[in-house]
């Protein structure tokens, strides 16, 4: 199997419902749901991305979820397009930004850390957990992508994920992607 190969299998079979992509921050998920959907596209199936990430802020890491509920869950079970104002980083500080609108797809992806949690995961076709490495690695990933600034938060954020996991018992209820089959630029 090729790197890509994975990904292809899997994109095949989803047509329809609901992925969650979860894992601690600077796992890879970002990076595997944009290869996720540019495969799906490839083969012509219509999808939407959401990112927990346009919810999420350093003070409230996971107690959004109603908001994401109420205008993408709901909306999603309804056939209806979504509308909802991700967050927008000015100066460190999340605020919520311009209302964005889209289309209403069969399948949808929502990428992110608290994607598979406890509440939704009767709704899902497919939970996926990725590893993404030690959490040593993960932190340097995710320093290099949001800045030397963001170390301390990126600290706070990983102490608070390695106790929402434990609580959620998140990675038990997903189907764990083995860093082996991930595309090389996820890790």
């Amino acid at each position: 199997m090729t790197d890509d190969s994975w990904i292809d299998i899997f994109a095949r079979q989803l047509k329809s419902g609901i992925v969650a992509i979860d894992g601690p921050s600077g796992a890879g998920k970002s990076t595997l749901a944009d290869a996720l959907v540019r495969t799906l596209n490839d083969l012509g199936t219509p999808v939407v991305l959401v990112r927990t990430d346009d919810f999420a802020t350093w003070d409230d890491p996971v107690g959004w979820w109603p908001e994401l509920d109420e205008e993408v869950l709901r909306s999603y079970w309804r056939g209806h397009d979504f509308r909802f104002h991700p967050r927008v980083w000015r100066d460190g500080i999340a605020e919520p930004g311009p209302r964005v609108w889209l289309r209403w797809e069969p399948l949808l992806i929502i990428e992110g850390v608290s994607s598979a949690r406890a509440p939704v995961r009767p709704q899902l076709r497919h939970a996926l957990w990725l590893d993404g490495g030690t959490e040593a690695e993960r932190l340097e990933r995710g320093v290099a992508r949001d800045g030397e600034g963001e170390r301390a938060n990126l600290r706070r954020w990983q102490d608070f994920e390695r106790g929402w996991f434990a609580v959620d018992n998140t990675r038990a209820h997903c189907d764990v992607v083995p860093d082996s089959v991930l595309p090389q630029a996820i890790l």
